[in-house]
């Protein structure tokens, strides 16, 4: 096998249950992102425009729908006869049979994946965050320092840093201490969880830190690395980030792409986003339809009105509906008079004529008020929403339902209806 440089390690198993019913099918980072886009198409981005070629995806939670999306790598240029992208999903091993259990311990269970190629180094990414990074530039100041590991890190209200691991530095960027999610912080640099390992190091400290319930490497690994007297220095990231992993979050980092000047640019020539694409005929915007400062995918067709929103391939939208600040993923049918309001709307979604989604005040959520909160009402993919009924904002709404699921024709604010696979035979 060729030897590479530097080979990336992409953790994609998340089943990211703070986007609640978006993720009840689907692994967070195969969740649509920007209309035509999944999460996962920005690391591996990412990595073709930084000069790797050689990514391991390690699967786990709900992993169809993000195996058929990678394929063999194509659209990222990644389909190579020597690397490219390999899917790494949990497998049975003949003394012990684990799922990955822990950032590390899935790392840990490939180290034969990254031998055959022994690398210099190992970058280790997530695969939920949208971002534009120069891995190479990030890999030059590893170099340059003669880190052991270099941990990706951005500046952060302190006010805020309490919420993230903190990573605490000398003048020199050398990392001195670590704080997970301190009541007191003392620094503001944030960890990205995008980590560069020396190979001996991160071989060294899997492999003695193997046997550690739920290994993780902000938990685990890099106070193993400290404490043993390894070269830990953070790189300071100050380019756009966010991690979408709230419905909040997530809302808000698809609004921003329609500004006029969009703080995350999707159109920039020399650092392109690549995603696998359908072969759909063009959109159809009916004459007597309305579009405000939108983006529209491939295919879809609208008669009705749309406000600021993002609108998936495949979408139809029926004359009279009037959509507003909500997002509509892929192959949605939203018909005739039906009024949209800070909506979410998964892929597959069958609106009634007349339905009124997101109405009313805020009120919490009476199912997971962590969740299903921001305003929203979400609704989960395939579900069917019957016409005429009304529902609130901090809504949750997954599987088929019908008339009679809504007294006196409404959903109010703070209600959900979760009817996961019947299969399971689980309904709420």
């Amino acid at each position: 096998m060729v030897k590479k440089e530097m080979i990336a390690m992409l953790l994609a198993g998340g089943q990211g249950s703070r986007l609640g019913v978006l993720t009840d099918n689907v692994a967070k980072p195969a969740v649509s992102f920007g209309g035509k886009y999944r999460i996962i198409d920005f690391p591996l981005s990412n990595c073709i425009n930084s000069g790797i070629d050689t990514v391991g995806v390690l699967t786990q939670y709900r992993p169809l729908r993000l195996n058929t999306h990678i394929g063999i790598g194509i659209p990222w240029d990644l389909d190579r006869n020597v690397g490219g992208v390999t899917v790494l999903p949990p497998y049975e091993k003949k003394n012990d049979t684990d799922w990955y259990t822990g950032t590390a311990n899935a790392i840990y269970q490939n180290l034969e994946y990254m031998e055959q190629f022994n690398p210099d180094y190992v970058l280790i990414l997530s695969g939920d965050h949208i971002y534009k990074m120069d891995y190479e530039v990030m890999l030059d100041y590893h170099k340059a320092n003669k880190a052991d590991v270099t941990i990706a890190v951005m500046p952060v209200p302190m006010e805020e840093a309490s919420r993230f691991g903190i990573m605490v530095t000398d003048d020199t960027g050398r990392i001195t201490d670590f704080q997970e999610k301190p009541e007191h912080p003392a620094s503001n640099l944030a960890s990205m969880g995008i980590y560069i390992f020396s190979w001996p190091v991160l071989r060294e400290a899997l492999v003695k830190m193997r046997n550690q319930p739920n290994l993780d490497f902000g938990m685990h690994v890099l106070p193993y690395c400290r404490e043993n007297g390894m070269r830990l220095f953070a790189y300071e990231f100050n380019g756009y980030w966010k991690d979408v992993g709230t419905l909040g979050s997530y809302w808000q980092a698809n609004m921003e792409l329609i500004d006029v000047i969009p703080e995350f640019n999707l159109y920039e020539e020399f650092w392109k986003i690549f995603t696998r694409g359908d072969i759909v005929p063009p959109d159809y915007i009916g004459q007597n339809a309305v579009v405000d400062k939108c983006i529209i995918g491939e295919g879809a067709e609208i008669c009705g009105e749309v406000h600021n929103s993002i609108i998936g391939p495949g979408v139809r939208i029926e004359e009279g509906a009037v959509i507003r600040d909500s997002i509509i993923m892929q192959e949605t049918f939203i018909g005739r008079d039906a009024v949209l309001d800070r909506a979410v709307v998964a892929q597959g979604v069958t609106i009634g004529s007349g339905a009124v989604v997101g109405c009313g005040e805020d009120a919490p959520n009476t199912f997971d008020p962590k969740v299903y909160a921001f305003g929203l009402a979400t609704i989960g993919e395939n579900s069917t929403i019957p016409a005429g009924v009304k529902i609130g904002r901090n809504t949750a709404i997954l599987g088929e339902t019908s008339a009679e699921d809504y007294p006196d024709g409404e959903l109010p604010s703070g209600g959900a209806i979760i009817r996961h696979d019947a299969r399971e035979g689980d309904e709420q």
